[in-house]
């Protein structure tokens, strides 16, 4: 292992939940207001994952006041604090660029049943 690797070994966060495209996240990032540190919450349909280890990105997609909004997150980046998974979608593509055509009740994705046992 090169010293590469093992830089970005360091930089990964053990935090990140297990989700796929198609999962309802709530993603909580830092955002900095003239001097003072806040933390926002953005909750929407994951539409895309990609790339791998530390630089690995998420596109967070979800329609606020009848415009659709996408968010690109770094996964490891120290201004992401946390991600939790709200719900678990049905899509069988690992890319839903097709969202973005669709408005209302035709953006709706499946929800995944979750056996308690």
């Amino acid at each position: 292992m090169n010293v590469i690797d093992v830089l970005n070994k360091e930089q990964l966060k053990e935090s990140v939940p297990e989700f796929r495209p198609g999962d309802t996240v709530k993603v909580y990032s830092k955002v900095v207001e003239g001097g003072k540190e806040r933390i926002q919450m953005f909750e929407g349909v994951v539409t895309v994952r990609k790339g791998g280890g530390a630089h690995e990105s998420v596109v967070v997609r979800r329609v606020a006041h009848g415009v659709g909004v996408e968010k690109t997150f770094l996964l490891h980046s120290p201004r992401v604090d946390r991600i939790e998974l709200s719900k678990r979608g049905v899509v069988r593509r690992s890319r839903l660029y097709y969202l973005s055509d669709k408005v209302g009740k035709a953006a709706r994705i499946k929800e995944k049943k979750v056996s308690k046992a």
